[in-house]
Parts: C-alpha cells; sequence; structure tokens
C-alpha cells in the first residue's frame, strides 16, 4: 500500500466514522482517533459486504456500499459508545 492510500483510508475512516457518529443518537464520549479506527473498519467490511451482494461495483457512486459502510460505523460507534460507558458507570 502507497502512502497515498494509506491517508485515503484514514480520510475516508474519518468520514466514514463522523457519519456513523451523527447517525447514532445522543452524546458519544470517544476520542476522534477511536472514531477514525471504527470508521476504517467499517469502511472495510462495508465494501467486503457489498461485494458479497454484488453491488460493489456500480456506474458512479456506490450508495449501497455507502449505507453499508455508514450502518456499520454507527453499529460500531454505539458499541464502543456503549463498552465506555458500562465502564465509567462500575468504577
Amino acid at each position: 500500500m502507497t502512502v497515498t492510500g494509506i491517508i485515503t483510508a484514514l480520510i475516508v475512516g474519518l468520514v466514514i466514522g463522523a457519519l456513523g457518529r451523527l447517525v447514532v443518537p445522543g452524546k458519544q464520549n470517544i476520542p476522534i482517533w477511536l472514531t477514525m479506527v471504527v470508521g476504517i473498519v467499517a469502511a472495510l467490511l462495508g465494501t467486503v459486504i457489498a461485494r458479497a451482494f454484488g453491488v460493489a461495483e456500480t456506474n458512479g457512486f456506490d450508495w449501497i456500499e455507502f449505507l453499508f459502510q455508514v450502518v456499520l460505523a454507527a453499529i460500531g460507534v454505539a458499541l464502543v459508545a456503549g463498552v465506555g460507558s458500562r465502564r465509567r458507570l462500575t468504577r
């Protein structure tokens, strides 16, 4: 992977993670780096799922693949925020 590919993956991860964070209601007390990690993982998994369903290769922008990625990011953000808040409650 080239440096440009790594930078692109980080930017896409940040955008997907931020959109996933916007979808989840309430305030999420997770750092931006963790949002980026969740976004990168969601982007990769969303692409794999879209390819499995055969909707990753379309003309123009792949809206269905993008939807998979954002939904997975929202689930990831909710899980991470939930684990973090549960951890604070048990202290």
